[in-house]
């Protein structure tokens, strides 16, 4: 019923109820990136999981995060049940056949998935403040650590190569306060104590090697479909910034390394940002600003991101401006911010003579959705009141055996489950002050080697343990040398007496 450069998402409806006419996104602006807003279970899932079909069919690889654990059906073969039979009727698919689909699970904790890993290099100075928290002093002795890394080639790439170099600036407070601006004590005892918690969170599985290459997120299968990765986010949700730290650093990486490649008859990848809202709460405005230009640069890389999130509110008005693909299921409007919402969200569509659209919003059943794609030239599409289609993969979450046996089938499956500790900053840093402590050592034991006065066979009654390393002796050496040759006479007796009756009293 449509072609092979458009993904079908459901047929909109008359205002007699009746068929219109199907809905479709073209691939050819699945790069203009897209919205999904709505209510707790307006079907929002849903439409994510027809749209990652839609696109894996097509040939693109998709990721994704599972925030419920309902995303994993994608990966197995849907079934006939009878209100899916129902609406694959009303929407006029024809015929509709079941799939299932090439999935990747990732899990940054490693357990519902293959583990995924950064380093704090990639992460860099500005991602890792915002996951910390940090104030703008803290925020500036971490820039200083990234920028000590770079000049004197120290890789950070887990937690401990950071805690090892924050405490070797600590330590060098002085010198580089004056070649960088203030570094203080309190500053980087805050950041070393929010490291801790982070690594109490879990945070430690995330940094560290082997860091999980982007071209593994974007695979396609021998038929020529695109692989789903999907992210296992129900324990990640836990720690809301470090999902939030995770997706806009995967972001930051494709923009980073995937080539400039114009307008494609469809997009390389797709990304879906599930619980979007988690992004920009908090966030300083150099932030926004940063998710703002990589939203706006990156479609030029053919990637697609497609926020998710239940308000448009949650949204930055200049990052709304660049989604240019929208499915708005219900919103609730009982209270002043949630009737903003509803209004904002009507504004941002092409208005349709048919019916009022903010009334529309507060109306729609679940599966149901006002949905404006790009038509031809760019140009949004008037908005329709639309009957989502159903899944052709399994709706609802899979067991967790078809999910170990999945993930022992990977296509990645051994590349990423054994963490690589290489030879890093922490290490360097250990053996550094290793080599001044024994060079201090050495320095100190030489010094008093060559003051102090022993006795050949005394020295454990002095106290000291430790014998010169040179053959030569002393000055004072030689000198109770003579005084001990000379204890056949009584006054060498008296002395040897004086010396140990000391040393004896000594004791």
């Amino acid at each position: 019923m449509v072609d092979e450069t458009s993904i079908f998402i459901g047929a909109s409806r008359k205002p007699d109820d009746s068929y219109q006419r199907a809905e479709e996104l073209l691939l050819r602006y699945g790069n203009r990136h897209g919205l999904v807003t709505g209510a707790t279970g307006t079907g929002k899932t849903v439409s994510l999981q027809i749209l990652a079909e839609g696109f894996s069919n097509a040939g693109v690889p998709v990721f994704c995060a599972d925030i419920k654990g309902d995303l994993s059906g994608i990966s197995m073969m849907g079934e006939a049940k009878d209100f899916l039979v129902k609406r694959a009727e009303q929407v006029k698919l024809d015929p509709y056949q079941f799939q299932e689909f090439p999935v990747i699970f990732w899990d940054l904790f490693g357990e519902q998935g293959h583990p995924i890993r950064a380093t704090t290099s990639e992460m860099g100075p500005l991602l890792l403040s915002r996951l910390m928290n940090l104030t703008e002093a803290q925020e500036g002795v971490m820039n200083i650590a990234f920028r000590i890394a770079d000049e004197e080639g120290l890789l950070l790439l887990d937690l401990k190569d950071l805690q090892a170099l924050l405490a070797n600036i600590a330590e060098r407070a002085d010198e580089l306060s004056a070649r960088y601006g203030n570094v203080t004590m309190p500053s980087v005892g805050a950041i070393q104590r929010t490291l801790l918690v982070l690594e109490q969170q879990g945070a430690a599985n995330f940094f560290g090697e082997p860091a999980l290459r982007i071209a593994d997120i974007m695979r396609t299968t021998r038929d020529g479909r695109g692989a789903i990765s999907v992210l296992a986010a129900d324990k990640l949700m836990m720690n809301p910034r470090l999902y939030a730290t995770f997706l806009l650093w995967l972001m930051s990486e494709l923009f980073e390394e995937l080539p400039e490649v114009g307008d494609l008859d469809q997009p390389e990848l797709v990304f879906f940002f599930d619980e979007a809202h988690l992004l920009f709460e908090d966030a300083p405005k150099v932030l926004i600003d940063r998710v703002e230009q990589v939203v706006r640069l990156i479609r030029s890389k053919g990637v697609g991101v497609y926020f998710v999130t239940q308000n448009p509110l949650d949204i930055p008005e200049k990052v709304l401006a660049q989604l240019g693909n929208r499915v708005q299921h219900a919103l609730r409007a009982y209270t002043p911010r949630e009737q903003q919402a509803v209004r904002t969200a009507a504004e941002t569509f092409r208005p349709n003579p048919d019916f009022d659209c903010a009334t529309a919003i507060t109306q729609l059943a679940t599966g149901e959705a006002l949905v404006s794609m790009l038509e031809d030239k760019g140009v949004p599409a008037m908005v329709q009141r639309t009957l989502i289609r159903p899944p052709s993969s399994r709706l609802g979450p899979i067991t967790p055996d078809e999910r170990r046996k999945i993930i022992a089938e990977s296509p990645v499956a051994g590349q990423y489950d054994q963490v690589v500790d290489r030879e890093s900053a922490f290490e360097i840093l250990q053996k550094k002050t290793k080599e001044a402590q024994d060079a201090e050592a050495q320095a100190q034991q030489q010094k008093s080697g060559g003051s102090r006065w022993t006795i050949p066979g005394f020295d454990d009654v002095l106290g000291t343990g430790n014998r010169r390393s040179s053959n030569r002796q002393t000055v004072a050496e030689a000198a109770i040398k003579s005084v001990v040759r000379s204890v056949g006479s009584s006054v060498g007796r008296a002395i040897v007496r004086g010396i140990l009756g000391s040393l004896a009293r000594g004791r």
